[in-house]
């Protein structure tokens, strides 16, 4: 078993950042495995070495411990592109200006069952030589599945939420999944779910942890690789840590930090017990 703590690190990490880092932690070490550390820290404006050093330092005392170097996503940015290339070269990549505005309008009616706003394909027509500075790359997910056995698209859920075998269909997909940006327009970031995918798979993660929150990216990410020919690892979505009033927390949340814990002078052990991952 290979497990991965993957933060960003533009903020303070809070307590549920330290549940799925535990979690992931003691399942590998449960089982005998590795645990690793990644820094997925794309957003170069946002990313500060100062955040990292918080993080690092947040889960040493935790009494986490880590397999090899942490791996640093800014440090493998051409990899991600060349990755993008080879979607390119296979047509599978289209530029797109829209604004959410533009996609909100063209959307005249809601759209059941789905929970987010689907891309309508408004720049589907246009090809890549036609792209112009601020333009964001698109994937063709309708193209991408022609290209893809249906037997091929499956990953396993070891969450509580979703557990068991899923499949991805290639209609479902269509509709809910819609033609997802790969790399954004204003500061051409690579998306989470391509970078995220790939590193899974380059670090041979055999198990992502990671919260619910993230299930429905679940779906293109096996598409990804799957066109690359890549093995699709095993996934628990773990529940959410919410504050009192039932809202997911978020780096903004800083009264819920480790550091504003542990600066309270909590212990480690105090953490592991709020988040129900006690060791005693």
């Amino acid at each position: 078993m290979i497990t991965r703590f993957a933060p960003s690190p533009t903020g303070p990490l809070h307590i549920g950042h330290a549940y799925s880092a535990v979690l992931a932690h003691d399942m590998a070490r449960a089982a005998g495995g590795k645990f690793l550390l990644r820094m997925e820290d794309t957003d170069l404006q946002r990313s500060k070495p100062e955040w990292e050093r918080l993080i690092v330092k947040d889960l040493a005392w935790l009494g986490l411990t880590w397999d090899g170097e942490i791996h640093r996503q800014s440090d493998h940015i051409a990899t991600y592109a060349s990755r993008l290339a080879t979607l390119e070269s296979q047509d599978l990549l289209y530029p797109c200006s829209c604004t959410r505005k533009d996609i909100r309008a063209a959307l005249a009616a809601p759209q059941e069952g789905v929970s987010h706003e689907v891309y309508p394909g408004t720049c589907r027509h246009r090809p890549l030589s036609d792209r112009k500075p601020g333009d964001a790359l698109r994937l063709d997910v309708a193209r991408a599945l022609d290209l893809l056995d249906p037997s091929m698209l499956t990953f396993q859920e070891d969450g509580p939420g979703h557990q068991g075998r899923h499949e991805v269909d290639p209609e479902q997909a269509r509709k809910t999944i819609g033609d997802v940006v790969l790399l954004r327009k204003d500061d051409g970031i690579v998306a989470y779910f391509l970078a995220s995918a790939f590193d899974d798979a380059d670090q041979s993660i055999s198990h992502v942890v990671r919260g619910e929150d993230l299930f429905d990216f679940t779906p293109i990410q096996v598409i990804l690789l799957r066109l690359f020919g890549l093995p699709v690892p095993r996934y628990h979505h773990h529940r959410l840590i919410r504050d009192d009033a039932g809202k997911r927390l978020a780096k903004r949340d800083d009264a819920r930090s480790i550091q504003s814990f542990r600066d309270s002078g909590a212990t480690p052990e105090d953490i592991r017990e709020m988040v129900g991952l006690s060791s005693r």
